[in-house]
């Protein structure tokens, strides 16, 4: 069905998949996460609007899709083979984020194939877009499998060697409440990245234990606000392996996380502070929801040692990303 219509005309269109206990709606705009339910739990387990409008003005990447690099790039500038490039500084006025100010996040995509449980959406970049280097296609399906489980697979080809980095950015929130602070998180890193003032990593990867970012064993988010940053879970990308757990104190229910990425983006949602109403009449501020964004490291480009970021032509990016509900 239609939702809104993007500045150009274009129509934005949203629909419903369903399945293992779970109904998603899904929108083109963005390859969005507007809504995600699971049986037997009444709130939404996501932060998101109920009519288009303040997607395209207030949204900080609400359920959206990043890239086609997500996170931060330093100066919005990097190298392939010799060759220089700047891409769009979109984050302070000095660096690059998500993909650009017209990133992949902020874009129709072409939805390709829906049924009953599952959609596949398709977008199309060209050379030059946001300043990235090659034609890139790249597909998302979506899809709500047996046992509660909403199933990520993101893939892209391109024509030319260019960085790819794609992460769903989809603010969690398990019991409704009006922010996290009874939820208990744990990721399986043993190290970070470290940032300098900007959030921009400095290239160090730091050992978590004694520090704020050691979530090795389940612990409250609310004792460690205004984290913002990458727990390293590999050197390279995995098969599809489990991360990590979030979990509500008051509702019961859980959400373990499996990914095939080096990542994981931890945003406690410290900045928010939205004007526009969300699902359900809810006010989003601060700690409303926390975005967990499986990924390659930030910056990967230009710090040696770190993840492999960049696609080349005859290769197919591939990220399976899961998270699995339960209660009890």
């Amino acid at each position: 069905m239609k939702f809104g219509d993007m500045p150009d005309g274009s129509a934005v269109v949203r629909h419903r998949i369903e399945g293992g206990g779970l109904i998603a709606h899904i929108l083109s705009y963005g390859a969005v996460l507007q809504d995600l339910r699971l049986e037997n739990h009444e709130p939404p387990l996501v932060l998101g609007f109920e009519n288009f409008a303040p997607y395209l003005t207030d949204s900080p990447y609400f359920g959206a899709i990043a890239g086609r690099c997500a996170n931060r790039i330093g100066d919005g500038q990097f190298e392939i083979d010799g060759n220089h490039y700047q891409v769009d500084r979109n984050f302070n006025g000095q660096h690059h984020l998500h993909g650009g100010s017209s990133g992949v996040g902020k874009r129709n995509w072409t939805v390709e194939d829906v049924a009953k449980d599952r959609i596949t959406l398709r977008i199309d970049l060209a050379d030059g877009e946001m300043g990235y280097p090659g034609n890139m296609t790249a597909r998302c399906t979506y899809a709500c499998l047996e046992g509660g489980v909403f199933d990520l697979q993101i893939e892209a080809v391109t024509d030319a060697p260019t960085l790819c980095n794609f992460a769903h950015h989809t603010y969690w929130n398990l019991d409704g409440g009006a922010n996290t602070d009874d939820h208990v998180l744990q990721v399986d890193a043993d190290q970070m990245t470290v940032v300098d003032d900007g959030f921009i990593p400095t290239g160090e990867s730091r050992d978590v234990t004694g520090t704020r970012y050691d979530f090795r064993k389940e612990r409250p988010i609310r004792d460690d606000q205004f984290i913002d940053h990458n727990l390293c879970l590999s050197g390279t990308r995995q098969g599809l392996r489990r991360i990590g757990l979030l979990r509500s104190l008051k509702s019961g229910l859980a959400m373990k996380m499996r990914s095939t990425e080096p990542g994981l983006q931890v945003y406690d949602g410290f900045k928010l502070a939205l004007k526009p109403t969300g699902l359900g009449g809810r006010h989003y501020g601060a700690n409303a929801g926390l975005a967990l964004e499986p990924q390659i490291w930030p910056d990967a480009i230009n710090h040696e040692g770190f993840p492999n970021a960049i696609l080349r032509p005859g290769e197919t990016y591939k990220q399976h990303t899961q998270f699995a509900f339960s209660k009890g």
